[in-house]
C-alpha cells in the first residue's frame, strides 16, 4: 500500500489583492448590452478585443470607442470560444467583451445542439431510446464548457460577457409563476460572475437592481464591494467602468468620480457627432492647450465641455 504523504499549506494573513473582473450583462435585443459594454471596457482601460458572434453587430460603434475585433462565426461549441478567447489573450487583451455568449448555449454547434447530437450517437451505440440517454449526453458538452470556465478564471483578464435574453414562465404548479427575463445562457455563468447586470428593452443602458419577477431576481449578482459604485439610477459607463476597475486592482470599491451635472449630455453629443476619442483630445489640445491633454478619459468631456464654453466667450 502506498503511503499517503501529508500536504503542506501556508498559511497567512489575507490582504486585498488584484482580480479580473467577470461581468456579466443581460438583457433582450434593443437593451443595450453592446453599447454599455464598450463603455465599461473603456473606463476599464487596457486593450478591449470584443468576440463577436453577432454578424459583426459591434463595429457599429467602431467609430465611437477603440477596440480589436474578432468576427466569431459558428459552430460555436465551449471549445471554438476557448479557442477565439485564448488568441484574444495572446494579442494582449487586458479585456475581452464576448457578444454574445448565448450562442455557447443555443446557437449552431453549441451546448444544446451538441446534447442533440451525443443523444443520437448513443441511443444508437447502446441500442435504446433517446430518452434513456438524455442524462449521459450531458457529460460531454458539460465537460467542455466547464473546461471553457475553469480557463478563463485561470487567464487573469477582464471579461465582459452579453446574454441574450428571453421572457420565461415557471409553469410548475397550479398557477404559472412569471419569471421575467432570463439570460440565454447555462447557469453556470451566473454563479462565476464578479457582477451580473440585467437591462430592460429601451432602457437607456440602465441596469434595474431591483426587479419584481422571482426569475430576474434570482440572476442578478451585486456584491456589497459594488454598491457604492452601482447605487445610483444611472447607465453603465466609462466612470463606471473606471471604478470597478480601481476595485479590481485592490483599491477600495469607492463611488465613480462626481463630475459636472453637464457632462452625461456632453458625453452623449460628442457621441452623436461622431467624434472618436483621439479626435476628442486633438480638439483639446488645439483649444484648451497643455493642460487639457493630461486629462484622464472619463474626465476629458467635462474638460471639452469647458473648452466650448471658452470658444463662446
Amino acid at each position: 500500500m502506498t503511503a499517503v504523504v501529508a500536504r503542506e499549506f501556508q498559511i497567512k494573513p489575507a490582504t486585498r489583492e488584484a482580480v479580473p473582473l467577470i461581468i456579466g450583462i443581460v438583457g433582450p435585443s434593443g437593451s443595450g448590452k453592446t453599447y454599455s459594454a464598450l463603455r465599461l471596457a473603456t473606463g476599464i482601460g487596457g486593450k478591449i478585443i470584443v468576440i463577436d458572434t453577432e454578424a459583426r453587430r459591434s463595429l457599429y460603434y467602431a467609430d465611437k470607442f477603440a477596440f480589436e475585433h474578432v468576427d466569431f462565426k459558428a459552430p460555436f461549441g465551449p471549445l471554438d470560444y476557448l479557442a477565439a478567447i485564448k488568441q484574444a489573450v495572446a494579442a494582449g487583451a487586458r479585456t475581452i467583451i464576448i457578444d454574445s455568449m448565448s450562442h455557447e448555449h443555443e446557437g449552431p454547434g453549441g451546448v444544446l445542439e451538441q446534447h442533440d447530437t451525443e443523444m443520437d450517437r448513443l441511443s444508437s451505440a447502446w441500442k435504446t431510446s433517446r430518452d434513456k440517454v438524455n442524462m449521459s449526453a450531458w457529460q460531454a458538452p458539460k465537460r467542455d464548457r466547464r473546461r471553457l470556465i475553469n480557463e478563463m478564471l485561470q487567464m487573469g483578464v477582464n471579461f465582459i460577457m452579453c446574454y441574450r435574453a428571453k421572457e420565461k414562465m415557471d409553469l410548475k404548479g397550479e398557477k404559472p409563476k412569471q419569471l421575467g427575463w432570463m439570460p440565454i445562457a447555462g447557469e453556470e455563468y451566473v454563479y462565476e460572475s464578479t457582477l451580473t447586470c440585467l437591462l430592460y428593452p429601451s432602457g437607456g443602458g440602465v441596469p434595474q437592481w431591483h426587479p419584481a419577477e422571482m426569475g430576474e431576481k434570482a440572476i442578478i449578482k451585486l456584491p456589497g464591494q459594488f454598491a457604492a459604485i452601482l447605487e445610483k439610477t444611472e447607465p453603465l459607463s466609462e466612470a463606471i467602468g473606471a471604478a470597478l476597475a480601481k476595485w479590481a486592482a485592490g483599491g477600495a470599491g469607492a463611488a465613480p468620480v462626481a463630475l459636472d451635472p453637464r457632462v452625461a449630455l456632453i458625453q452623449e453629443a460628442l457621441r452623436a457627432s461622431g467624434l472618436t476619442r483621439g479626435q476628442a483630445k486633438t480638439w483639446a489640445r488645439t483649444w484648451g492647450g497643455e493642460e487639457y491633454t493630461a486629462i484622464p478619459v472619463d474626465q476629458l468631456d467635462a474638460a471639452l465641455s469647458d473648452l466650448n464654453d471658452k470658444r463662446k466667450e
